[in-house]
């Protein structure tokens, strides 16, 4: 992310100090705000897609340990989840 003085110093020196910086008209104006827009979109699409890509990791990463987990469950010869909840609901009835 540049600062306004890291975007002031690339444009082109005109001689008047500080004030030339600032575009001088409104098509000067359109450039910079159109060139500003179009970084700010590439580093969003950059970053987007980072953040997707981040996402999409750790869902690999979960879907892993839930087989890992039902690998060890398995082993250690426990039931899945849903099975011991409807043997307690069946429990009580036949009591």
């Amino acid at each position: 992310c540049k600062s306004m003085a890291e975007v002031n110093a690339l444009a082109p020196p005109s001689g008047e100090g500080p004030v030339d910086d600032v575009p001088q008209n409104s098509q000067d104006l359109t450039i910079f705000v159109q060139n500003l827009l179009n970084q700010m979109q590439g580093r969003f699409a950059t970053m987007s897609d980072a953040i997707i890509g981040r996402i999409d990791e750790m869902g690999h990463r979960i879907d892993e340990l839930e087989n890992s987990i039902g690998e060890l469950m398995a082993q250690a010869g426990i039931e899945e989840e849903s099975e011991p909840t409807d043997a307690v609901r069946a429990a009580p009835t036949s009591s």
